[in-house]
């Protein structure tokens, strides 16, 4: 399949491999933005593969892995209600929120509905003119534009029983974030394909001179991803620091200016709490004045909810860098797919879920899968 099989060649893996060995000189510490990244990294060993001078940690760029605790609180809350269809993407369902998920309030005889546009939760809204239809819409830039679409034509359409519970996140300025800790060990990013297809790559360049760090833009597929990690070395043995475009095939330097307008048009920025990590000043997405009416957390009076994060769940430090999901005490024993602590445990994007399914040592796959499923509890 063209575009996709050649990005998954081995003879074009092991050149770069090659390549790779014969350039770097001394060691890196580089960090794939994606989850959906680290999932093909992991997937296809790709770190193993590195010479040993480069280590790869993992970024905040699992949507799921960042959304607030509150937030998930103000959806179980909402969801709860007599009167509410919440519709949501399949894999929030399990998130773990302060006591209890979406899961089990569906359990209870919640009315979830799982979806895969958020123009789905328009058609339900449409379809159930008595009952008040929530679209639990979260991400980064990739989904702000069909989100953002969705607000627009219910308001366009006058549909009064639309609401949209709205977390979305800007990539920037949690690079921004990592870059200024006195605990950073990133010295090249690479970028998020998806995000950038959107966006652009010219937003980067301010980090880059400001930090004197490379940032690659990269796809998702093995070649794709050797040949970002060639280019970050290339950079930094040379002692460049510049925006580089890996995934020529979909990223553009200026973005998709269209769908940029449209996110303009309802979204404006605000400050954001990022789950694990805090509030990020500035890097998030929040529903403009004028469509106050279908924002959910004024809708339903929600939004000063507050929550803590358990103290056991490290996706804190594994969104930041420091630390690998291996590194935790609970993973794979307390912490599973099926019993999560943390939200990476449970994303088809998150690197605890990666590890978990990738690099979960022999004994501790052993152990968890003689462990008792635990009852859940109502919610």
């Amino acid at each position: 399949m063209k575009y996709l099989d050649e990005y998954r060649d081995a003879r074009l893996a092991r050149a770069l491999l090659a390549e790779l060995a014969k350039r770097v000189t001394r060691p890196w510490v580089l960090m794939e933005i994606c989850g959906g990244q680290t999932h093909t990294l992991m997937r296809y060993g790709i770190d193993e593969l590195l010479p040993s001078q480069i280590e790869l940690v993992h970024g905040p760029g699992c949507p799921v892995c960042v959304t607030a605790l509150e937030t998930i609180d103000k959806a179980i809350h909402i969801a709860s209600l007599p009167d509410v269809t919440l519709v949501s993407y399949g894999d929030m369902l399990r998130v773990p929120g302060s006591h209890s998920d979406l899961f089990r309030v569906k359990a209870a005889g919640g009315d979830l509905r799982i979806a895969y546009s958020p123009m789905e939760a328009l058609k339900v809204a449409r379809a159930n003119p008595q009952r008040r239809v929530v679209f639990l819409g979260i991400g980064f830039e990739t989904t702000a534009p069909p989100n953002a679409m969705v607000v627009w034509q219910a308001a366009r359409e006058g549909l009064g029983n639309f609401s949209m519970l709205a977390s979305h996140f800007l990539v920037p300025p949690a690079i921004r974030l990592l870059l200024k800790s006195p605990t950073n060990r990133v010295q090249g990013f690479i970028a998020p394909g998806h995000v950038c297809t959107i966006m652009g790559y010219r937003q980067y360049d301010e980090l880059c001179r400001e930090y004197h760090v490379p940032i690659v833009v990269g796809g998702f597929e093995p070649v794709d991803l050797l040949e970002a990690i060639s280019m970050l070395v290339a950079q930094l043995e040379e002692g460049r620091a510049e925006a580089e475009n890996q995934y020529v095939r979909s990223v553009g330097y200026e973005g998709n200016r269209p769908a940029q307008e449209l996110m303009e048009r309802v979204f404006e920025v605000g400050d954001r709490k990022w789950r694990g990590i805090g509030m990020i000043p500035q890097s998030g997405l929040r529903l403009r004045e004028e469509f106050a009416p279908y924002d959910a957390e004024k809708v339903f009076g929600v939004e000063d909810a507050t929550a803590e994060e358990p103290a056991e769940c490290l996706s804190a430090q594994v969104l930041q860098g420091l630390k690998k999901p291996v590194d935790c005490p609970a993973f794979a024993v307390r912490c599973t797919p099926e019993t999560p602590l943390g939200a990476p445990m449970v994303s088809a994007e998150g690197a605890c879920a990666a590890y978990y399914q990738y690099r979960r040592p022999r004994e501790l796959s052993a152990i968890s899968s003689q462990l008792p499923a635990k009852t859940p509890s109502a919610p």
